[in-house]
């Protein structure tokens, strides 16, 4: 009885930290709230007459380059894709090679990274993740410049050092590797996807 009792109190907790209100009184919308709630927020400004004019995510790609560290240490590539796998809540696959270069001396086939192509549930959850948690936690960090959304209305953003992710935040500095952010909009133009984006929480340097 005792113990169901604490499995209970355990439940309650978890739900209370995941629907906890914010530091001003208000609950924190989740990626997927935003997303339901764009066509309101954007309609006037965009003049949308529809729920299905407005701009949705389609994947968000986080990859990293080995590139000539697979030289000096071979486990490295096996390193990253455990690393990958772990901040992301999904499987690394590895990049090969689509082409031999003599001058990086690579060869067609060698393994030069990993990437990971999140949808769905999977991708909301790394956003809320990526920007209430990841982002805050970045080393004198002064916003995404805008000019980082391309006219097709997605965003890469780099960073620096894995270790900002909860999962890897004690990671020796010798272990610590750089990966790129790559959100894909549905959006039609720049100027919607940075609107969409920035709605979206993605904290853009000010104009």
């Amino acid at each position: 009885m005792e113990k169901d009792k604490t499995k209970t109190n355990k439940t309650t907790s978890e739900v209370e930290s995941r629907t906890r209100p914010a530091s001003n009184g208000m609950k924190v919308k989740t990626t997927q709230e935003k997303i339901s709630g764009a066509f309101i927020h954007m309609k006037g400004k965009f003049h949308y007459k529809n729920t299905m004019q407005a701009p949705k995510l389609s994947k968000v790609i986080v990859s990293v380059g080995t590139g000539s560290q697979i030289k000096k240490d071979k486990k490295r590539n096996d390193f990253i894709m455990e690393r990958l796998s772990k901040i992301t809540g999904q499987k690394a696959s590895p990049r090969p090679a689509k082409k031999a270069v003599a001058t990086f001396k690579t060869r067609l086939g060698d393994i030069l990274g990993a990437m990971v192509t999140l949808r769905g549930t999977r991708m909301n959850l790394f956003l809320d993740k990526f920007l209430n948690v990841a982002l805050p936690r970045t080393k004198d960090f002064k916003g995404v410049a805008r000019t980082t959304v391309d006219e097709m209305g997605n965003v890469t953003i780099g960073i620096k050092e894995h270790s900002i992710f909860p999962e890897t935040a004690d990671e020796d500095l010798k272990d610590v590797f750089g990966l790129a952010i790559t959100i894909v909009t549905t959006a039609k133009n720049k100027e919607e996807a940075t609107a969409f984006l920035e709605y979206l929480g993605v904290p853009f340097k000010k104009a």
